[in-house]
């Protein structure tokens, strides 16, 4: 240390000095604020980056949350729309088979009817064919009873007979 203090200079350490503080001001001036600002920048440029990160992420929770809901309703009103197919399924089949029975009655009705009205056609058909048999039996049974003299003053005595004057 002995030669430390036997070499020392005040000049030199004064002017050592003075380059040094030239230097901290000069490096002050010109490095330090720039250095500085460019740290403030990068600061804030990430703090504005984690506070955009936290917007998105609160953005996009809103968003599931939003699609969730949206998948829910979207969800209810399928099973509405199915519920309703399905209820529309069950009229429709319903009015189709109410139709096809009034009608199969319509049809049953009117077979009935026509069957009925066959069967009153072929009775007074009978009838008359009976009628007409009964005619021409008559008629031969009168030929035959009237073709004798005898017979038919046997026969008019004996309807005047049966017959009562007023």
């Amino acid at each position: 240390m002995d030669q430390i203090l036997n070499d020392f200079s005040p000049g030199l350490f004064f002017m050592q000095a003075i380059i040094l503080i030239i230097l901290i001001v000069l490096l002050g001036k010109f490095a330090w604020k720039p250095i500085l600002g460019s740290l403030q920048t990068r600061e804030d440029d990430i703090r504005n980056a984690i506070e955009a990160a936290e917007k998105a992420k609160l953005e996009m929770q809103n968003l599931h949350a939003d699609n969730e809901r949206l998948l829910n309703e979207a969800r209810a009103e399928r099973d509405t729309m199915l519920k309703e197919a399905r209820e529309m399924k069950d009229k429709l089949i319903l009015d189709a088979k109410d139709e096809a029975q009034s009608q199969a009655n319509s049809m049953i009705e009117a077979a009935k009817h026509a069957i009925e009205s066959e069967k009153k056609s072929a009775m007074v058909e009978i009838k008359n064919h009976v009628a007409e048999l009964s005619l021409e039996i008559a008629e031969k049974v009168v030929r035959g009873e009237l073709a004798d003299k005898d017979k038919q003053l046997a026969l008019v005595d004996s309807l005047l007979g049966k017959s009562t004057l007023n």
